[in-house]
């Protein structure tokens, strides 16, 4: 049993001084005895005991009614009321203060235990209650979200501060109307009762003024233990700014994608204008990489790698004298080797650059192949780049139909004999068989 203390207001000595050695008996801490009202108030302020059993019935101006008033809304110290008699007028006044119980005199101490433990117990719970609902108010009054609460017929009951900002509605002027009328969206909830994450929707509110906000909200339904509908919960918060910082991030992004393109364009024309020979062949290379890998499904960003690639695959050739480049007549050992070194000077161009995707990576293995007889790295198999195995198909199609300083033309047919007749060895067998596909069905051709 916890020790309450008890401040106990009767004016007839022999029933103070009964109730008093009872409650010891009972082993509660009687604070203090007094006869009158405005000494119950004193004391109950300068004391604070955790139960006050007062008479109804005093002698002077304080009765017991107004004393239990003044008590509970000073100090908050639960009251409960002794009497042996009353008439029905202050029956009526006693209700009205809600007290914590009531003992009729005489009683036993069973009784009075029973209704003092029963009024502790409740006083307790209401404060806690109290301070649940002062804690819950503080958090709604604070947050920098807009709350408003309806009850079950959609009527406003509540809105805290920011609601207030947000709306341009006071809650005073709020009260009692329609929500639609404070909120004016579309106001479906977004979950069920008892839902625990319902559905974040951006929507545009209409202040009362006519400024336009750009909002996130959520409207959910809450209902008491008996599933009874008792109201709604609309949260919304001002994403103006977010807003605003997505449109300028989307900005950025294209502005910094075309900086991209433009260099990687830049860097291209610079190669072709060292070799014009192989001028346009990049490009082609580009156009026809994109075309199987859209055909195999390959995602936009990973489509968007390939072309990128593809425009600057031969950067390397930067380092190769213009003389070796555009010889007309056949390389010699020597020749090739240098000529062979262009992919891993393009890797070495490009790998210090910041780019979404791994172009160095696919420049680097664009002419290894699946058995290992590629360079520079005599990589096999899944070990080279998706992206690169494509650009390889497309790199040999396009160079072997077209003209070189050193041959004529071979045209697309032999190009494409050439891949079918080392499809699942030199070639990825599936890019292959794409390539093939675009040329033969699809019309697929580097000039359309």
């Amino acid at each position: 049993m916890p020790n309450i203390r008890i401040l106990v207001v009767e004016d007839e000595s022999l029933v103070a001084k009964d109730i008093q050695n009872m409650l010891r008996s009972l082993g509660y801490e009687v604070i203090d005895v007094v006869s009158t009202g405005e000494e119950a108030i004193r004391l109950a302020e300068a004391t604070s005991p955790d139960l006050v059993l007062l008479d109804i019935v005093l002698k002077g101006e304080v009765d017991g009614i107004v004393a239990a008033e003044r008590i509970w809304e000073s100090c908050s110290i639960p009251v409960i009321y002794l009497t042996a008699y009353a008439d029905e007028t202050t029956l009526q006044r006693a209700k009205v203060t809600e007290p914590f119980g009531y003992i009729l005199k005489p009683f036993d101490e069973r009784e009075l235990q029973t209704t003092i433990e029963m009024a502790f117990y409740k006083a307790r719970m209401d404060r806690k209650l109290r301070e649940r609902e002062e804690w819950l108010s503080t958090v709604l009054t604070s947050i920098g979200d807009g709350v408003i609460a309806t009850d079950h017929q959609g009527a406003v009951n509540f809105m805290n501060p920011r609601a207030e900002k947000l709306t341009g509605w006071m809650q005073t002027e709020a009260f009692g109307k329609p929500l639609h009328e404070i909120f004016p969206i579309d106001l479906e909830p977004e979950g069920e009762p008892g839902s625990h994450r319902p559905a974040l929707q951006e929507n545009v509110l209409s202040a009362r003024g006519g400024t336009k906000i750009a909002i996130e909200k959520t409207l959910t339904p809450f209902s008491s233990n008996s599933k009874a509908p008792l109201g709604n919960v609309l949260i919304f918060r001002d994403i103006t700014q977010r807003k605003n910082a997505e449109v300028e991030l989307t900005r950025s992004w294209e502005r910094l994608q075309k900086a991209l393109a433009g260099t990687i364009q830049a860097m291209a024309l610079t190669i072709e204008m060292r070799d014009p020979y192989t001028a346009g062949h990049q490009r082609r290379v580009g156009k026809l990489s994109c075309a199987i890998a859209r055909e195999m499904g390959l995602a936009a960003d990973r489509v968007e790698a390939i072309q990128m690639a593809a425009d600057i695959h031969d950067v390397g050739k930067i380092y190769i004298p213009a003389e070796i480049l555009s010889k007309p007549g056949q390389l010699t050992e020597i020749e090739y080797s240098i000529i062979k070194t262009h992919p891993q000077v393009g890797y070495d161009i490009l790998k210090s650059i910041e780019f979404p995707w791994p172009l160095a990576e696919i420049v680097y293995q664009h002419h290894e192949r699946l058995n290992g007889t590629g360079y520079p790295n005599g990589l096999t198999g899944e070990n080279i780049l998706l992206e690169a195995r494509i650009m390889c198909v497309a790199d040999v199609v396009e160079a072997m139909s077209s003209h070189r300083p050193y041959r004529p033309a071979h045209g697309i047919d032999k190009a494409l004999d050439e891949i079918l007749k080392n499809r699942g060895i030199l070639y990825d067998s599936r890019v292959v068989d794409t390539c093939i596909q675009l040329f033969k069905e699809k019309n697929f051709s580097f000039e359309s």
